[in-house]
């Protein structure tokens, strides 16, 4: 799966989602991928629970077409603090 589709199917589950997604170690590793997703779906949520819905999110594709993801959410504000 390449990671303009991880993409576009995480900000289409997730309220007002940005998502980017890379290869998390070359760009011909195409089952090991990174992700950032900011939302404010994420609000109050503990980090366990916002990772929950980004593999909700991706269902069957976390056991078909990816292998692993590295990931990192955060709610809008959080992610401003870090920029």
């Amino acid at each position: 799966m390449k990671p303009d589709d991880v993409e576009a199917v995480i900000e289409s589950a997730l309220e007002d989602a940005d998502a980017t997604v890379t290869h998390a170690r070359d760009e011909h590793d195409d089952d090991h991928l990174a992700a950032t997703v900011v939302s404010p779906a994420f609000e109050e949520l503990p980090l366990v629970q916002q990772h929950q819905r980004v593999y909700d999110a991706l269902d069957d594709h976390m056991t078909t077409d990816i292998h692993a993801l590295e990931l990192s959410t955060y709610t809008p504000e959080e992610y401003e603090e870090l920029e």
